[in-house]
């Protein structure tokens, strides 16, 4: 049980924000900038991030040629366009915000694999390079046939490469380490092990319930920012919000790797990069998506049967290499690729559902959703 004091300092808030991965924690810095004095508050159901902020690739991209092109057939080429260019302002925001220390940004570029003499990519870099050009002011995609043997991959397989320079490699856990740090030297208070089990919200005051030791424990804001990803569905049935786990597998270190950069194939759904002499390599949740449409962590064999396959066949085809470790994180799908951001009511907003690019976007959308707290208070 609470006592008084616990009650009176630790229970009510100026803004309750659930969620603490990257977009929550987003959300309450960028509140905090604008209004430096509030008392903020992050609920946070996992020990450090309980979806997929701590618990990805690193990959600071702002998407693959074919990715985008898949993009494109569901949305306008406007719609790619801002998708696109929000994505660059969320790792503009992401890089801006962390010490370039913390961030260990690698600029190495990336590639996107083309099999079997499939030329239908080559012949779409005109289009996208000139509907993205104002974006960076440059042709993005180029092909790069002659970087496979280089690279150490299979040519027999890789029949050809895209590459763009503008994709970059972070490492996450010691990004997320440094926006806490950030967060907590700014007097932002953040509750780990928090599991909400409800919120009430009106005009005039919004209610968080969080159950620990089989008691509940209720806080009290004047606003609220659900942050909470794909765990945000079972409050809104109705939104077009779909989990989706993914699993990531890092080898050991392998001895003369070639491979250096961010790799994409199939559509964005594989991937893999180097972390120093290991190799990253995840994706893959297509081949069995009615399996990894779920919000439970685990390892889904026929996906890493599938991975491993790939490392050997056409990745590390002249390379020994042994698997070090292997986890899953949750993120959070619709129709479309482009996140939700908007007013529950005059005094709460929803900031989910960010299409499995979440580094690149949960900045600009934790920053997005703020900005709606803010709208109309200033």
């Amino acid at each position: 049980m609470l006592s008084f004091w616990e009650k009176k300092s630790f229970t009510n808030y100026d803004l309750v924000v659930i969620g603490g991965g990257l977009t929550g924690m987003f959300c309450a810095l960028s509140y905090n900038i604008k209004k430096p004095k509030s008392k903020i508050l992050i609920l946070e159901r996992g020990i450090f991030s309980d979806g997929a902020s701590t618990k990805n690739a690193g990959f600071a991209t702002f998407g693959s040629l074919s990715e985008i092109m898949a993009d494109n057939k569901k949305l306008t080429d406007d719609l790619v366009f801002d998708l696109v260019e929000k994505r660059v302002l969320g790792l503009e925001l992401l890089k801006k915000t962390i010490p370039k220390k913390y961030l260990n940004i690698k600029n190495y570029g990336g590639y996107e694999l083309i099999f079997d003499n499939n030329d239908s990519l080559l012949n779409m870099m005109d289009k996208y390079n000139k509907l993205l050009h104002p974006i960076f002011n440059d042709n993005i995609f180029h092909e790069s046939s002659n970087r496979i043997v280089s690279l150490g991959f299979s040519d027999k397989k890789i029949t050809n490469l895209i590459f763009n320079p503008y994709d970059s490699q972070i490492d996450i856990g010691e990004t997320f380490y440094a926006l806490r740090k950030i967060l907590l030297s700014k007097g932002i208070n953040i509750i780990n092990g928090a599991n909400v089990l409800e919120y009430n919200s009106n005009l005039d005051c919004n209610k968080v319930f969080v159950n620990y030791n089989d008691q509940i424990i209720k806080f009290k804001s004047t606003l609220l920012a659900v942050c909470s990803n794909a765990s945000a569905k079972k409050w809104f049935l109705k939104e077009d919000i779909q989990p989706g786990r993914g699993m990531i597998i890092v080898t050991k270190p392998i001895k003369n790797l070639r491979i250096k950069g961010s790799f994409h194939y199939n559509e964005g759904f594989n991937y893999f990069r180097n972390f120093k002499k290991r190799v990253i390599i995840g994706g893959a949740r297509n081949i069995d998506f009615k399996t990894e449409n779920t919000e439970s962590f685990g390892i889904n064999q026929k996906i890493k049967k599938s991975l491993i396959n790939d490392l050997h066949d056409f990745i590390l085809p002249n390379n020994d290499f042994d698997i070090d470790m292997e986890w899953s994180g949750i993120m959070a799908f619709g129709s479309t690729k482009e996140p939700i951001v908007k007013k529950i009511n005059e005094n709460a907003v929803l900031a989910v559902r960010l299409g499995g690019i979440g580094v690149s976007i949960a900045s600009i959308v934790g920053k997005e959703a703020s900005e709606l707290l803010l709208k109309d208070i200033d």
